[in-house]
């Protein structure tokens, strides 16, 4: 049957316009990711009685030569004066990013803190196509390469934080003080790295230093830190009694659709928990929960500069205010 010239402009006019909504949806995804909140979440997991703390936590900073909107918005969260602050990792996508990555954190080092490091702390960011996060299990990028070319100085981003009196809490247990007041740590190394390797039990160097804060159960509060939230860490922190864990990588999925949420983790965690506070194992609000670890995993702050985009999930830092159960 042959197209008539009316039905030829019709489809005409319905490509324009799917056209133009690809680009007007291109646009708001490229300046939602440059549009960073600050979020704040209250965190039940206290004894009563206890005074509350707050925790800043900040993941996937992902900076370069390029990203100074960035570190101007992460200097300007010294205003909240938090108690704690904790940074699970992902400051780089490139080398030229350190510099950058002193100048975002200077304000903030000084407080009390705690820190991860991420795979884009060890490695450089590579193209990928972004299809490949669709895949149950996707090749890795760097399978092939060598390492020293691809590597980033992650030693320095590694002193920079402990250089402001920040806790490494690389595959170990440590503890800080803020305000007299002792919080228990645990921490591991990048495990979508294959980098992790859980600590075993023991005391932490600062056992007899400050009043331990206490969790809802009576024990003394121990949070723990990791970059990607795999099954494996969240289930050896939930039975090492772990009151608070603490998780960047996911981006929140980066790219969310409407009553559907994260369509991916980039990590075995399902994509109900892909950013935000839930529980470990059970979920929030049910019976099964009670008792259960706390989980928050940032959406963070950067994407790949290759995929400059977000989608229904903005960047964010996050300020967690520890209160008591009710």
């Amino acid at each position: 049957m042959p197209i008539t010239h009316s039905t030829a402009r019709t489809l005409a006019r319905a490509a324009g316009g799917v056209t133009a909504a690809g680009i007007c949806l291109l646009g708001y995804t490229l300046l939602e990711a440059r549009r960073p909140v600050l979020r704040r979440i209250d965190v039940p997991v206290l004894a009563p009685g206890e005074r509350p703390l707050t925790v800043l936590h900040l993941a996937d900073l992902h900076l370069t030569d390029r990203t100074e909107a960035r570190v101007a918005w992460v200097r300007e969260l010294a205003r909240v004066r938090p108690d704690v602050v904790v940074n699970t990792g992902d400051n780089l996508s490139f080398a030229s990013g350190l510099e950058p990555l002193a100048r975002a954190l200077e304000p903030l080092l000084g407080l009390p803190g705690a820190f991860v490091l991420g795979d884009h702390d060890y490695r450089t960011t590579l193209f990928r196509l972004p299809t490949r996060y669709l895949r149950t299990n996707p090749v890795s990028a760097y399978e092939g390469l060598d390492e020293a070319e691809i590597a980033l100085p992650w030693e320095a981003v590694r002193d920079l934080q402990a250089s402001g009196g920040w806790t490494d809490l690389t595959n170990t247990r440590s503890a800080l003080i803020t305000g007299g007041r002792r919080i228990d740590l645990v921490g591991v190394d990048d495990p979508h790295a294959e980098r992790d390797a859980y600590p075993a039990p023991g005391h932490p160097a600062q056992e007899s230093s400050g009043i331990a804060v206490r969790d809802r159960d009576g024990h003394r509060l121990r949070i723990g830190l990791v970059h990607s939230p795999y099954r494996r860490v969240l289930d050896a922190m939930a039975a090492d009694g772990v009151g608070l864990a603490l998780a960047g990588h996911t981006h929140g999925g980066q790219l969310c659709l409407p009553g559907v949420g994260a369509l991916v983790t980039n990590c075995d965690l399902d994509r109900g928990r892909a950013s935000g506070l839930s529980q470990w194992p059970g979920r929030t609000g049910t019976s099964e929960a009670t008792g259960d670890m706390y989980l928050h995993v940032s959406a963070g702050l950067g994407t790949s500069p290759y995929t400059p985009v977000r989608l229904a999930c903005p960047p964010e830092a996050t300020l967690l205010t520890l209160r008591p159960a009710a």
